[in-house]
């Protein structure tokens, strides 16, 4: 990064270099952003950057590994020298866990290093970009969950998921980023930083076919519900969950 433009709208999307997080930097940059392209492998984050920039968007590489503490707290550094401030933060960083989550069989290893990245990186990472959030005029910040985080939909014989097969560790992590972005909304609100929670919907991504899925969807399409959460007005919503038709059910 070496832009020190402090009127800047600034935007960091985590996880950024692919997928729904690639999406989201886009269309933020689309929007006239500043945007922060946040990975953890610095090869895959470069080329993202280099490929938005050449559609003319100001996007600028930051390396950042959600369940490392030191990196995130270098990332916060940087992003508040060359910034002083940020407006939205994105926390699309996020891992599936592959197959081996089971009921019955589950690799307890493997909901460990879900919830690191899936809860515990969110908390992390919102920690140490909030004092450059309330800095911000319209601090917003948007947590990408996942319909299957709905123990409504989970429990309804009518609902595709209940027909899905039981997983130990993701969906669980996600239902439980809902409960945190409440908490923090609650806690964000009196500053005017607004909180919500996305779910994507089920896309094409690298992080669908780790599960063995092909779906009809584009991330761009995941990603546009994200984007509109980012820019929410002063009067939006805080501490909800929401997909492209709106309020999902908890």
């Amino acid at each position: 990064m070496n832009s020190t433009d402090s009127t800047a709208t600034v935007a960091l999307v985590t996880g950024a270099n692919k997928g729904i997080g690639y999406e989201v930097a886009r269309q933020l940059g689309e929007l006239g952003m500043t945007v922060l392209l946040g990975a953890r492998d610095p090869g895959r984050r470069d080329e993202a950057t280099a490929k938005l920039r050449a559609e003319g968007l100001e996007v600028h590489p930051l390396t950042i590994d959600v369940t490392g503490e030191e990196s995130v707290r270098a990332a916060a550094e940087q992003v508040g020298e060359r910034f002083g401030h940020l407006d939205v933060l994105v926390n699309n960083a996020g891992i599936s866990g592959g197959t081996r989550q089971t009921p019955g069989s589950v690799d307890l290893g493997v909901v460990r290093e879900v919830f690191e990245t899936n809860l515990f990186g969110v908390i992390r990472v919102t920690d140490a970009m909030l004092p450059l959030l309330r800095r911000s005029a319209a601090g917003r910040v948007v947590n990408v969950s996942s319909g299957t985080g709905s123990m409504t939909h989970m429990t309804d014989p009518g609902h595709y998921f209940t027909g899905s097969p039981g997983f130990a560790a993701y969906p669980l992590s996600k239902a439980a980023l809902n409960m945190l972005t409440v908490q923090y909304a609650k806690q964000l609100r009196p500053l005017g930083i607004l909180v919500n929670a996305v779910a994507p919907g089920p896309c094409d991504t690298d992080f669908a076919r780790d599960l063995g899925r092909s779906l009809p969807r584009t991330a761009a399409q995941g990603a546009a519900v994200a984007v509109k959460l980012a820019t929410l007005g002063a009067d939006g919503p805080s501490g909800g969950f929401f997909d492209e038709d709106g309020p999902v059910p908890w």
